[in-house]
């Protein structure tokens, strides 16, 4: 690992006065549990690291009822998944949270270092996109909402300037009658990466199970996390049974685009979606159908 310079502002304010001063030679730190294994594979060679977990706004987690929820970047995933209101409300991004790591690295890792490290894996991701997540993005200037589906921009790139830091992701409350769920697969059940991730949310007219709005996003088949807008509209106005869950499942899995790795041919992906699709619209209207 190269020698670097080592900044731990107490503000936002200091935190973007050193990224416009140092700009492509940064690098921010939260968690550290990606860029350390990164520096030290010499994958990245920053000469200044900049820790964002003394910032009070990069450490916020708030819940306003009926409005949104808002999660700092640095926030540790061990403390989003203990967080009673997204227990309660955002059950498919508990649900992705949940498998991330292990317990010591959940202690570590953060869901702003998940998000901003663009693994086209990032479990988080899918449930986030579902959601309709926004990224609060801040440089000296001011600051800047982002809608996440336009935050990915390639394999471990994002819409993030040099001098622009994560302040955290603003969630939505989620609409009425609405259910979701997040699946993966991975050839170990944990400490692994996702060979391919499903996440549904579906929100109904009322009480019933016809479809008012579905929301579908695929992690690991495609360069970034992305939505599947035709699965979607198929699935819109439609009163759910089997044949339509699996032609939405099928339609998910046209439109992945994977790759072959040692993990997993882009054929084996393909089916895997179609698979994980089906399950998840079946579990979130079980949910549904169960609260309801």
């Amino acid at each position: 690992m190269k020698d670097f310079e080592y900044y731990a502002p107490h503000s936002l304010q200091e935190a973007v006065v050193l990224l416009d001063k140092f700009r492509q030679s940064a690098r921010v730190i939260a968690g550290g549990t990606d860029l350390i294994v990164q520096m030290k594979n010499g994958r990245v060679a920053p000469s200044v690291l900049i820790d964002a977990k003394k910032i009070p706004e990069l450490n916020r987690l708030e819940w306003k009822d009926g409005e949104h929820l808002f999660i700092g970047a640095a926030v540790p995933l061990s403390k989003v998944i203990a967080y009673t209101p997204i227990k309660q409300h955002f059950g498919i991004l508990y649900q992705s949270c949940s498998v991330i790591g292990s317990m010591q690295l959940r202690n570590r890792g953060t869901i702003g270092g998940n998000i901003c490290n663009a693994a086209p894996s990032a479990d988080s991701a899918p449930p986030l996109l579902c959601l309709g997540a926004k990224a609060v993005i801040a440089k000296t200037s001011g600051t800047r909402k982002l809608p996440l589906q336009s935050f990915f921009s390639g394999p471990g790139e994002t819409a993030l300037s040099n001098n622009e830091i994560l302040i955290g992701i603003e969630i939505p409350a989620p609409p009425p009658y609405s259910s979701g769920y997040y699946l993966r697969h991975t050839p170990r059940q944990d400490m692994d990466i996702a060979v391919a991730g499903v996440a549904a949310l579906l929100i109904f007219n009322s009480r019933d199970n016809v479809c008012r709005e579905a929301r579908i996003a695929l992690a690991a088949v495609a360069p970034t996390p992305i939505r599947v807008f035709q699965a979607e509209e198929l699935l819109k106005g439609k009163v759910f049974n089997d044949k339509i869950i699996v032609s939405a499942a099928e339609q998910a899995a046209e439109a992945a685009r994977p790759i072959s790795d040692m993990r997993g041919s882009a054929a084996y992906r393909q089916e895997l979606v179609k698979v994980l699709a089906t399950r998840t619209l079946k579990m979130a209207l079980e949910a549904h159908l169960a609260r309801n």
